[in-house]
């Protein structure tokens, strides 16, 4: 692990080079790889993007203004930018590639799938859940013989069981919208990453997800800053 201005930085090696990741807050990350630049849910209250390196590639979990900052996104974005969002999402972004739930692309050379991001527990006053099934999305990235998961916003959803071959996956612990620790830890225990970090993870306590998953053989959990 290293810092890169005001953000930690870590590098994982891979078949094909190395893969950075820089974390950048909330639910917010840059991957950089072979000259590629990465972003997850660009948002303009953690991260100065005017600041940033342009993007080769953004994907974007779902519509919610922490997630689809389309100023954040402007800052970074170029005529070469690739923007994948999900069909919500293009209301306010025409002209990007949509992706749904099963969904699998090459874009810019990076291999991308969709996968399923949504609540079953977590409801908001008037019954409906904080993320609806079918809305969002999770990302899983190919960076060599790397598997990358990004979840998204969502609970352990039953889904995660059929992942495969997960290196690294990042799970989100921000309550009340998405995981405890104990969810995310049988989430973990579902698909066993190798290399498991918690992200938009708010107030939450992060040591709890690694007390939890501290007997479970063969996944590293790291805790980073995500301001």
């Amino acid at each position: 692990m290293a810092t890169q201005g005001k953000y930690e930085v870590d590098t994982i090696p891979t078949s094909a080079g190395d893969l950075q990741i820089t974390f950048l807050g909330h639910g917010s990350l840059l991957f950089t790889f072979n000259g590629k630049h990465i972003y997850i849910d660009p948002f303009g209250e953690v991260a100065d993007y005017s600041k940033l390196p342009k993007a080769d590639v953004v994907l974007v979990t779902h519509e919610h203004f922490d997630h689809l900052d389309l100023k954040a996104l402007a800052e970074i974005q170029t005529d070469r930018t690739a923007v994948v969002l999900t069909p919500l999402c293009s209301k306010q972004c025409p002209g990007c590639i949509e992706m749904r739930n099963g969904d699998q692309h090459t874009v810019n050379g990076v291999l991308v799938e969709a996968v399923p991001a949504y609540n079953i527990v977590n409801k908001r006053p008037d019954g409906k859940p904080f993320h609806p099934k079918g809305d969002g999305n999770g990302y899983i990235l190919t960076f060599g013989d790397l598997r990358l998961y990004v979840a998204g916003d969502t609970e352990n959803i039953p889904e995660m069981k059929s992942l495969q071959g997960i290196g690294c996956a990042f799970l989100p612990m921000n309550l009340p919208y998405t995981m405890t620790p104990e969810m995310a830890a049988e989430a973990a225990r579902a698909f066993h990453p190798r290399i498991l970090y918690p992200y938009h993870f708010g107030k939450t306590d992060t040591a709890k997800l690694g007390e939890l998953l501290r007997q479970e053989s063969g996944i590293e959990v790291r805790i980073r800053r995500m301001a």
